[in-house]
């Protein structure tokens, strides 16, 4: 019997609890519709578009990063194929196929210069503007 006057009194003090929380959350809700009138809510939007020009980049990227993988195996492979060096020319090949697609990538993407730098080869201090000599 104790129980059940227990359980009755749980169940009263989670209903009201809940009562007051959902007044608490309609005021906040009416207090930011006042603050922020012009801003569209969060239900009237849809589900986010994916840029055109992210995919293409995106595939820009990764191709280039694959394109310098397989450009190594090739070459490894052929000169594992001419000289008869089994497997090293393909390992060290991949290896720097790999190294040479992800540098093109990290340039592509804005992270690594450019190579050759500006200026480079000019006068004296290679990589020095001549204007700043």
């Amino acid at each position: 019997m104790a129980d059940n006057a227990r359980d009755s009194n749980d169940l009263e003090k989670r209903r009201t609890d809940e009562a007051a929380l959902s007044a608490r959350l309609r005021r906040l809700g009416d207090r930011l519709g006042h603050q922020r009138p012009d801003e569209p809510s969060e239900t009237g939007r849809g589900p986010p578009v994916a840029d055109a020009s992210g995919y293409a980049r995106g595939f820009r990227l990764s191709s280039e990063l694959v394109g310098g993988v397989l450009l190594g195996a090739g070459i490894g492979w052929a000169f594992d194929r001419v000289l008869g060096i089994s497997p090293w020319g393909l390992i060290v090949f991949l290896l720097l196929g790999f190294v040479a697609g992800v540098m093109t990538v990290m340039r592509t993407a804005g992270v690594a210069p450019p190579y050759p730098p500006p200026h480079a080869g000019e006068g004296r201090e290679a990589g020095v503007p001549p204007e700043s000599k």
